[in-house]
């Protein structure tokens, strides 16, 4: 439990000590934020606030969790743990090319959808191989070829190159979801800390329902349960922490190298504790703005009408005349909502297969 509050804590404080440094930095190199010109008419006033700002969560990231083993004379670095790590930072380097260009060019586009996906596609390749190897002494590797909800579902089962397409689509919903939602001061950083934070929960609780520390009615059978613990609770600080740059007005953004990053962590952690339709549930808020994308798409080339006046749909209200704030506080609201029930999902399954 220590190594879990340490590795929160030095997140925490990395990120809010590192993130004004980087504002001073940007701000001197002209690292500003363009916007869309087809946006809100208030966001316009946003262009040339420093962005970029996911650098400082991924150092506080990794900070928090060789902090959290050094502090507490941990048994060393895990593979599930460096897995999730290496994803998330793959993916933050992805976007933070993504965010030079877009600079560079000054314009709203950076990267091509085929120069992205491919980022995307590599990161996930690799996370997914890796993860199938690396097994502890019980043979447990990271991952399994299963799909999950709360533990493996036994009757489906990808094989391993299945596993590698999953694991690709899983990845790249995740990554474009998170940067999606990434339109509003705050936004976010915000749920994210909520959803990483349920994580902390879910992972520790594994930890303690160890089946290779017993077999007990209801044990999960994951790899380094208390490591990935360690790093969700890192990953919390670092966003905590550059949420009080970032809420509104936000001094900095996150750019694609925070959202691309954050959306890989939340897949690597889904993918290592045997989760990934949980974390369906649990993002919700991810879920919902990635599916109003999809549904604008969709519906204006099928009818040649908006579904809504702009996806993704917390814009919608704001041109429906929702104070941005307002925008903010009550998606938190939706995530936050989201997480106690995917939270709940888990414990209750627990419940009914303990107690039976």
């Amino acid at each position: 439990m220590s190594s879990i509050l340490v590795a929160a804590g030095v997140a925490l404080a990395v990120s809010i000590l590192f993130t004004p440094y980087l504002i001073r930095l940007f701000t001197r190199q002209g690292f500003g934020q363009e916007i869309r010109q087809e946006g809100p008419e208030g966001h316009q006033s946003k262009r040339g606030t420093p962005t970029m700002g996911g650098t400082a969560i991924l150092l506080a990231l990794w900070s928090g969790y060789l902090g959290a083993l050094v502090a507490t004379n941990g048994s060393g670095p895990t593979a599930s743990a460096l897995l999730v790590l290496l994803l998330a930072t793959v993916l933050g380097m992805v976007g933070f090319l993504d965010d030079l260009i877009k600079i560079r060019r000054q314009r709203n586009l950076g990267l091509n959808k085929t120069s992205k996906l491919v980022g995307q596609l590599a990161a996930a390749v690799l996370f997914a191989v890796l993860t199938l190897r690396f097994p502890d002494s019980n043979g447990i590797t990271p991952a399994s070829t299963n799909l999950s909800f709360v533990r493996d579902i036994a009757v489906v089962s990808f094989g391993a190159v299945g596993f590698v397409l999953f694991c690709y689509l899983l990845v790249s919903a995740w990554s474009n979801a998170v940067n999606f939602t990434d339109g509003l001061d705050g936004l976010a950083a915000g749920s994210a800390a909520m959803v990483l934070a349920t994580y902390v929960i879910v992972s520790f609780w594994q930890f303690t329902q160890d089946c290779a520390a017993e077999l007990i009615p209801g044990c999960y059978i994951v790899r380094d349960p208390l490591d990935v613990a360690v790093v969700a609770a890192a990953a919390v600080g670092a966003c905590v922490g550059f949420l009080w740059w970032n809420a509104a007005p936000a001094k900095i953004f996150m750019g694609d190298t925070g959202s691309l990053a954050i959306g890989g962590l939340l897949a690597g952690l889904s993918v290592v504790t045997r989760t990934e339709m949980l974390l369906v549930v649990i993002g919700g808020l991810f879920v919902v703005e990635a599916l109003s994308v999809a549904l604008q798409i969709a519906v204006f080339r099928t009818i040649r009408k908006r579904l809504f006046r702009m996806a993704p749909f917390h814009h919608h209200f704001e041109l429906a005349g929702w104070v941005e704030t307002t925008v903010i506080i009550r998606f938190w609201l939706l995530a936050g909502i989201c997480c106690a029930l995917g939270a709940g999902v888990f414990y209750s399954e627990w419940l009914s297969v303990a107690g039976g």
